[in-house]
């Protein structure tokens, strides 16, 4: 086996998390080796994130389309063209996959194609050859669960979902999590018939519960059937379709099924366990400061437990390329990682739910408002309903920010920073919202909240 130079840190996956440690850690004059398997970029880039907002976006348009004769403009809406859409998708992920690498490039990074596997407390081994490091840092991210099915050409998983050359008919949807109402969005404003199934008895089930009861109206309105308490049985499969059984005995029929019911953390084989790391469910367990208790070895992203969320891998990148250069970040505060689910309509939330806050407080220690995008002029011309919620601590700082309508998800950032900044409502006196926004609904809610509404009633 041929030995190369040992590097500062050597990084086994190049996500989110990876290529930001990449990047932050060549900022700061280390010498860094990326490995990766497939493309810079991951799964958020190349199967996840991007590729799905582009299909909603075009979602997006085709309701708009719809309903534009309510607002004067004439225009119909003649279906999907698939192999538009999908060049439109490939050549949004080909622009950012290319300024990504060119960045990476420029920085001075060497980037390494191949699957790596941990081999010692300080080496990785890719196709026989060993990268050594004085830190190694484990990125290599997550799949898309199957429960144990066998995936098929109608049995499906997000990869798939997202590469179709057709829109479906119909499908059932296994999951009503994030992923399962953000394809269930997609394919009802692609002018298919959607049924979810949900064990938990609600959708989105971690968001707020007012949260989940706006969505399930506004579905039901827009025709997607969901079963909420409702547990998955078996599927099976002939020349129609699918025929998916609940464990009540009903019989869902359909063109597909999309199992969507999480990611699981991509650990296995890599030899992680053989180095001492502890692993609970796939899992890499990591203190506060993300390391693993083995020498200099550290994880970010989807295989550390919380939410698999993109950035939250991309800040745990940051902060794990500082905490190496010995620059003592701030411990990352996971309840003030921003949520956004891009349905329509579209959920954005941080912090702390009104039901844990008063897990938390206790319930008369907590205080709630919320302002409906009734109220809202620029809401009322894009036609949609929803509203945003705050929660405080009584007569203390903002704990939560929750909020639902379309693009409401550009809103998330000022409730992340009255959040993360334990501001309390009364800080905002003297400041205003501009009009006419959507940002105004979030400066009525902390007036609400302040004890002095406007266009609200108290």
């Amino acid at each position: 086996m041929t030995e190369t130079k040992e590097y500062d840190v050597v990084i086994l996956g190049a996500g989110s998390g990876g290529y930001a440690c990449a990047m932050r850690g060549a900022q700061l004059g280390l010498s860094v080796a990326l490995i990766e398997g497939d493309k810079v970029g991951g799964t958020c880039l190349h199967r996840g994130c991007i590729p799905t907002k582009a299909l909603l976006h075009a979602a997006e348009v085709a309701d708009e389309m719809r309903e534009s004769a309510s607002i004067g403009v004439k225009g119909s809406f003649d279906g999907i063209d698939m192999t538009a859409l999908n060049s439109y998708k490939n050549s949004v992920i080909d622009k950012m996959y290319k300024g990504l690498t060119g960045l990476i490039d420029g920085r001075g990074i060497d980037t390494i194609t191949g699957w790596g596997r941990l081999v010692g407390p300080n080496t990785v081994e890719v196709g026989g050859q060993h990268i050594t490091g004085k830190n190694i840092v484990l990125a290599t991210g997550s799949y898309s669960k199957t429960i144990g099915q066998r995936i098929t050409n109608r049995v499906i998983t997000s990869e798939k979902a997202l590469s179709m050359d057709v829109v479906p008919n119909s499908v059932v949807v296994l999951g009503g999590g994030v992923i399962g109402c953000e394809f269930a969005s997609v394919w009802a404003s692609y002018g298919a018939q959607v049924t979810i199934i949900e064990g938990l008895d609600r959708l989105v089930p971690n968001e707020d519960a007012a949260i989940s009861k706006m969505l399930e109206r506004q579905f039901r309105k827009r025709k997607i059937a969901f079963k909420t308490k409702t547990m998955f049985d078996r599927v099976e499969e002939d020349e129609s379709g699918v025929h998916v059984f609940t464990q009540d005995g009903k019989q869902y029929d359909a063109e597909y099924l999309l199992i969507a019911i999480g990611r699981g953390p991509s650990t296995a084989n890599l030899g992680y366990e053989e180095q001492g790391i502890t692993i609970d469910r796939g899992f890499v367990i990591t203190n506060e400061r993300l390391h693993t208790g083995v020498g200099n070895i550290y994880a970010v992203g989807d295989i550390v437990p919380g939410v698999q969320l993109a950035h939250r891998g991309f800040l745990q990148g940051l902060f794990v390329a500082e905490e190496i250069a010995g620059l003592n970040p701030k411990v990352i505060d996971e309840n003030l990682i921003p949520k956004v689910t891009f349905c329509n309509p579209e959920i954005a939330s941080v912090g702390l739910t009104q039901e844990k806050a008063e897990e938390k407080y206790g319930k008369e220690n907590v205080e709630t408002a919320e302002f409906n995008l009734a109220g809202n002029g620029k809401s009322q011309m894009l036609g949609t309903q929803g509203f945003v919620k705050i929660v405080r601590e009584k007569d203390g700082p903002i704990v939560g920010f929750h909020a639902i309508g379309a693009r409401m998800g550009e809103h998330v950032g000022e409730g992340m920073l009255m959040t993360a900044w334990e501001a309390f409502p009364e800080d905002f006196d003297g400041l205003i919202h501009a009009h006419p926004t959507q940002n105004e609904s979030i400066g009525e809610a902390l007036l609400a909240l302040a004890g002095k509404p406007l266009h609200t009633h108290n």
